[in-house]
């Protein structure tokens, strides 16, 4: 059955906030610098007389009145501000700095610099060297603190990896329970057929250039506590919400096309604006080829995940929809049957909106993350449930995406509480003796046995498909689903399951064992009809919550002389 390759699990991002860039009267510091600012010059200082508002520098610090007008102000700090640790942490570097008199420039990296003037925590620091290795710089580190009596933590060396994206050699030191990594600045050349880039040794500015985007071009300045935009652009697309490559795009994207991926992602976990030549080149048959031929379907599932893992996943999705990108990131293997129509990747984004949407409505704190996760796959996924291929990966989709069948032919029973013909379904022979007036709680206690944890994802997919045969068509995506009404259908069944006792069915511990049930039957080995006679007497489990182990073996004896007389 269809599923995704090597799903990652991944946290949720916070989603970003916005503001008009008002505060009270007070002195700023602005701790920005530019490219053209000499490296020692000092912070810059302005006092501000009118209340409430801030001014703002010139280029490349456009002010909000200046910038398109359609254009949303994204609340960005104007100095970066370091927690307790983070100034440990540094200062132990700059000292490393002062005791051996290296001339090092030490530089914060990319996400970290872009989340802390966004005024959000990060415990990702990438630390880059301007004239040595990391490896080097960490050996150094190390010693001095053994002349300060402290004990460097977890160091390690991650040898490059071109194969898994890892293009350099990385060094690793845990300083105040913080995992720190140091990588010289370097600058890259790619090959035609290859993501793979040959490195060397870069300036600050060619490390910029070389990021995916301007807003993950920045750098902290340890040294002159100073935030630095060698792309003279980073921190106006970023207090501007625009997605931005530092490079032309097609360019950036044909030289390492995960990148679009990545552009998408941040797109949507900050709910910034995608550049339209940006878009323009995401959704080109150039750099689609190259996406589908350079990258490995472990790297593109890792991308995916991100989105889906993230605060954004619908808005993820319909990008990827909308830059024509789905079928090059969810290429179906060859001989898939039955074929699957060219549109169907509208009704995967749909679904997704929906599932998204009806998780809101029910509640996010019924789900955690992985079941969140599991859904939102499954919803995607919907419209390719009847795909089929040998496949012996990961199969939580596919087992949601089997047991629907079964979950929707319990349902209408569920809600009306009442006991009612479940002919719909093969359950199996195991079932044939369970008396009509338990056959409900039976069948539902082995659904939610097979599928444990996840009975709740699995129902709120099934509302979506609920009544019996329901497709999602473009009458029902423009009533958006009904979902009020689907919510009431989850709601209603949720507190049936839980009214007859199954929530944690899956714990439930069998009355007899294998042992017990060959004594019955007086066999000498187990076997298939060990199997049966356990499933049988889980059966009468089920069908009696009161019931003793000896009852049980009394009707397993029964039974079973029944069926030797019939014979």
């Amino acid at each position: 059955m269809l599923s995704l390759n090597n799903a990652i699990k991944l946290k949720a991002k916070a989603p970003l906030l916005l503001h008009s860039f008002t505060l009270p009267t007070t002195k700023i510091t602005l701790a920005f610098r530019s490219v053209s600012t000499p490296l020692n010059e000092t912070a810059l200082s302005l006092n501000t007389t009118t209340p409430n508002t801030i001014p703002f520098l010139p280029s490349p610090f456009l002010s909000c009145r200046a910038a398109m007008m359609t254009a949303a102000c994204v609340q960005v700090k104007e100095q970066i501000e370091l927690t307790e640790t983070e100034k440990k942490i540094f200062d132990r570097l700059l000292n490393t700095l002062r005791h051996f008199n290296l001339q090092t420039q030490l530089r914060v990296a990319g996400g970290w610099v872009r989340d802390k003037l966004l005024g959000k925590e990060c415990y990702d620091i990438d630390i880059a060297l301007d004239n040595m290795l990391g490896s080097e710089f960490v050996d150094k580190v190390q010693e001095y603190l053994s002349t300060t009596g402290e004990v460097a933590q977890g160091l390690a060396v991650i040898p490059s990896n071109p194969e898994q994206s890892k293009h350099l050699e990385t060094a690793r030191m845990r300083l105040f329970d913080l995992w720190i990594d140091f990588v010289n600045l370097r600058c890259e050349d790619y090959s035609e057929n290859s993501r793979i880039p040959t490195m060397k040794f870069g300036t600050a500015e060619e490390d910029a250039y070389r990021r995916d985007l301007t807003i993950n071009s920045l750098f902290y300045n340890i040294n002159t506590n100073l935030v630095e935009d060698f792309t003279k652009r980073g921190l106006e697309d970023l207090k501007f919400g625009r997605i931005v490559t530092p490079l032309p795009p097609k360019a950036t994207f044909l030289d390492d096309p995960l990148r679009v991926l990545r552009a998408i992602r941040f797109g949507a976990r900050f709910d910034f604006t995608l550049d339209e030549e940006l878009k323009k080149a995401a959704a080109c048959d150039d750099v689609k080829t190259a996406l589908a031929a350079k990258i490995s379907r472990e790297r593109v599932g890792t991308e995916i995940d991100l989105m889906i893992s993230g605060n954004q996943p619908v808005k993820a999705i319909d990008y990827v929809c909308d830059l024509t990108l789905f079928w090059v990131v969810f290429s179906l293997p060859p001989k898939v049957e039955p074929a699957v129509s060219e549109e169907c990747h509208r009704l995967s984004a749909a679904y997704l909106d929906a599932s998204w949407k009806l998780i809101q409505l029910i509640g996010c704190s019924n789900f955690d993350d992985e079941q969140r996760r599991l859904c939102l796959y499954s919803a995607l996924f919907l419209p390719l449930r009847s795909a089929a291929y040998k496949d012996r990966k990961d199969k939580k989709v596919m087992n949601i995406h089997k047991s629907l069948e079964k979950f929707l032919s319990l349902i209408p029973s569920l809600l009306s509480n009442e006991d009612i013909q479940l002919t719909e379904v093969d359950w199996g022979r195991e079932f044939d003796d369970v008396p009509f007036t338990s056959k409900l709680r039976v069948l539902t206690g082995f659904l939610l046995r097979e599928i444990k944890d996840f009975w709740r994802v699995a129902l709120l997919i099934s509302t979506l498909l609920y009544p019996t045969g329901t497709e999602c068509s473009q009458d029902i995506i423009d009533k958006h689903f009904q979902l009020d009404k689907r919510k009431n259908i989850f709601v209603s069944v949720d507190n049936a399951i839980v009214k007859l006792g199954l929530e944690k069915v899956w714990d439930l511990k069998p009355l007899v064992n294998g042992k017990d049930i060959m004594n019955v039957l007086q066999l000498k080995v187990g076997g298939p009809l060990v199997r049966e006679w356990q499933q049988k007497a889980l059966s009468w489990q089920l069908a009696h919550p009161s019931g003793t182990a000896e009852e049980c073996l009394d009707w397993m004896k029964e039974t079973h002389s029944k069926r030797i007389k019939m014979e």
